[in-house]
């Protein structure tokens, strides 16, 4: 499905039963339907109405080509949630996805209920904004790297170690990296915002009930940084799932499902009694 923001921005979501919402969003250069495998059956089975949506930068949404700001990515899901009415909404998001969320219970605790933090941090390190920028002034260039040097990047950088010393496991994961293909000028903008600056300080602000999970080998936001994010946010809570990397949620989906539904009925049960 469609729609179109009162600023002129087309995004794609996808809306699955009925239940508690909840929003899922996704990291960066990566589609809703990532979530499709795992999160989304398991999530339903729970109970939730589950919304995913496609970022700015990733079609069939706009492709943002002449950049945006994480503040156009912020009232983007801000306005899907008024669109479908699901305020106030528990929302997920994952590394990008994280950010989006964190940046979203600053702006606007009003839409959300209760919000999970995969793969997160308040503040990138130097090597990981240096990549950031690494890759994004490449896709600027134009310049095409081999598909199988570049699907092999992404899986060091991604996969656990388990993951990466199977090579059957490992190979699936290559040939899906490989068939994703180089990335556009979205993606290039969504690498730009994904080089956190400091955001620590402002976190203490939020008042929206978070869980932070980090994943045990993520070398993008690793545990420590998972933690200091938890730290900051009043209330926050944090668990390290073990033995994954940055894309946990789908090298461990079974541990990653189970602790988002137990955090998301918690908030759900407090919200009712609250209501009631």
């Amino acid at each position: 499905m469609l729609m179109t923001t009162e600023n002129g921005i087309r995004l794609s979501y996808h809306d699955h039963g009925d239940g508690p919402p909840v929003l899922l969003l996704t990291g960066t250069g990566a589609p809703s339907s990532v979530w499709d495998l795992h999160q989304v059956p398991a999530l339903r089975a729970a109970g939730f109405r589950v919304i995913t949506m496609d970022n700015r930068g990733i079609p069939p949404s706009d492709d943002g080509a002449d950049g945006f700001t994480i503040d156009d990515l912020v009232a983007d899901v801000a306005a899907l949630i008024d669109h479908l009415g699901v305020a106030p909404c528990r929302v997920v998001g994952t590394s990008m996805g994280a950010y989006i969320a964190q940046e979203l219970a600053l702006a606007h605790p009003e839409l959300l209920d209760a919000v999970v933090l995969m793969a997160a941090c308040g503040r990138s390190s130097l090597v990981q904004r240096v990549l950031a920028e690494g890759e994004a002034e490449l896709i600027e260039r134009g310049t095409e790297l081999p598909p199988g040097y570049l699907a092999a990047v992404r899986a060091m950088h991604n996969l656990g170690p388990a993951t990466l010393a199977d090579d059957d496991l490992a190979g699936d994961w290559l040939d899906l990296f490989a068939a994703s293909g180089t990335w556009g000028p979205g993606v290039r903008a969504q690498l730009l915002l994904s080089a956190l600056s400091d955001r620590i300080e402002a976190y203490r602000a939020i008042t929206v009930p978070c869980h932070v999970v980090s994943f045990e080998h993520d070398l993008v936001a690793p545990p420590a940084a998972g933690q200091e994010l938890a730290t900051a946010i009043p209330g926050a809570t944090h668990r390290t799932i073990p033995g994954c990397g940055h894309f946990g949620y789908l090298e461990n989906p079974e541990a990653v499902n189970r602790e988002l539904i137990r955090f998301l009925r918690v908030e759900s049960s407090a919200r009712l009694e609250e209501t009631g």
